[in-house]
């Protein structure tokens, strides 16, 4: 993605594979750390305190999550097969990779970003399916809206809308997600044979230390990435200031880079973003947070933004029995 906007300090891309070796050994060996670390910690779970062992499963599984992003932008090897071989285990049980591929890399037509009908990744809904909510759906989707919402609600609500989706698909008559479907389900009882069998975890404790806790780090990630505005390049945030997520996130918190070079790798990021701050700065029209602690202060329990996207807001109607929620200007929201 090019924007239109003329910035010269950023003309000279950064390096690429093209001018390393056939492998990216950073991602290698990252790759081996988490693989590795999700081995050790389900095969000693016991001896782990749970709620260590709610915060060391759901880094896992988030990392797991960021490395599944990187493998998709063709990382860390030049052989698409390899790569994808990488991020195929569903660790996180929900999500098939290959249409978390698919559906991610159309969210890349920034275009179309946080659009609801065009960008698969959007937190937004059109006046339509805001108006055939019931009061509990609006009121549950108001929350997701709230940092705290997105990482409490945020799992559920994700499992909902996608498994809503993906059946629809299917209703209609759509059913090219049926292999994937089935080959992703045989990962998983691989994976439920190794915690039940082999690691004697009970799924409940997989399915909240690891899954459920993993979950809700990616929403931390997603939160704050994006809001609509007017311009394409505006729509994306970049959160600073942030050694411990940026880790655990692979520096997708500089989120402006990745949609601006979505091919550099995740160790030249910070690097990049260092050298070419004040453009990035100027490109997204100052969309830049002080680390995650200001995010939350900022949205724990106020809307990061209206649920109605701006262009799809025609066919809404009020609903006076709504319960409201706060705005990030303190205002209430009432749909």
């Amino acid at each position: 993605m090019k924007s239109s906007v003329n910035y010269p300090e950023m003309k000279a891309q950064p390096s690429t594979r093209s001018s390393r070796s056939w492998i990216e050994w950073h991602t290698a060996a990252l790759t081996i750390i988490i693989y590795g670390s999700w081995i050790g910690l389900t095969l000693f779970w016991h001896s782990i305190p749970y709620v260590i062992l709610f915060l060391a499963g759901g880094w896992i599984i988030a990392w797991h999550g960021s490395l599944q992003h990187e493998v998709l932008h063709g990382h860390p090897t030049r052989s698409r097969r390899i790569n994808d071989l990488i991020g195929w285990p569903p660790l996180s049980i929900w999500l098939p990779y290959r249409i978390y591929k698919s559906s991610h890399l159309k969210h890349h037509n920034d275009e179309w970003l946080t659009d609801p009908i065009e960008d698969p990744e959007t937190y937004y809904l059109t006046g339509t399916d805001w108006s055939e909510m019931g009061p509990i759906g609006r009121l549950v989707f108001k929350m997701n809206n709230t940092l705290a919402g997105r990482l409490i609600l945020g799992p559920f609500v994700a499992l909902f809308v996608f498994g809503s989706s993906e059946i629809s698909r299917i209703v209609r008559g759509d059913r090219r997600h049926i292999r994937i479907w089935i080959l992703h389900i045989i990962s998983c009882l691989a994976v439920f044979a190794w915690t039940t069998l082999v690691c004697d975890m009970p799924i409940w404790v997989y399915l909240t230390a690891f899954v459920y806790s993993g979950l809700s780090l990616s929403r931390l990630r997603s939160f704050a990435e994006h809001r609509y505005s007017g311009t394409k390049e505006e729509r994306t945030a970049i959160v600073e200031n942030s050694p411990v997520f940026g880790l655990l996130f692979l520096h997708n918190n500089l989120h402006i880079v990745h949609h601006w070079w979505p091919q550099v790798a995740w160790y030249d990021i910070p690097k990049f973003y260092r050298t070419h701050r004040q453009a990035f700065i100027s490109l997204n029209g100052g969309l830049v947070y002080d680390g995650y602690r200001e995010v939350a202060n900022r949205y724990l329990f106020r809307l990061h933004h209206e649920p109605i996207h701006p262009q799809h807001a025609e066919s809404a109607q009020p609903d006076q029995h709504d319960v409201p929620l706060m705005s990030k200007d303190g205002q209430a929201i009432t749909g």
